[in-house]
């Protein structure tokens, strides 16, 4: 079992920047695939980027895509979002999440397939 503590989140004017931690307990954090999503008011999850657990492969949504970068760091148990250029559509409260896998290349996009998440952290980017 693992439990995840976002962090870094903040108001940002547009074209700014932020980094968001996702720290994780326990010691295997190196097995988990994690991921980012967000939920901005009145709109559904949504899928940000992945990473596999040996940080090997990443994934990101086109919407972040070429402004955002995914990134772990398994000694320190921990995941980073930087994110450039905001928008005010990058508004949202952004979660992390974790999901146990065998392969290490294995990166996940469906929040359905995650079982463990943080309580998530607000981003407002204002214009």
């Amino acid at each position: 079992q693992v439990q995840l503590v976002e962090s870094g989140g903040g108001m940002v004017q547009a074209g700014g920047s932020l980094r968001l931690s996702c720290a994780a307990s326990g010691r295997t954090f190196s097995s988990y695939a994690m991921g980012w999503f967000r939920q901005a008011p009145g709109k559904e999850r949504e899928f940000v980027a992945a990473i596999s657990r040996n940080g090997g492969v990443t994934y990101y949504a086109e919407s972040v895509k070429g402004r955002s970068t995914i990134s772990r760091d398994n000694a320190k148990n921990t995941m980073y979002l930087q994110m450039n250029s905001l928008k005010p559509e990058d508004t949202a409260v952004y979660y992390c999440a974790a999901r146990e896998v065998g392969t290490a290349s294995t990166t996940i996009s469906a929040s359905s397939l995650y079982n463990y998440w943080g309580q998530g952290t607000q981003v407002t980017v204002s214009s």
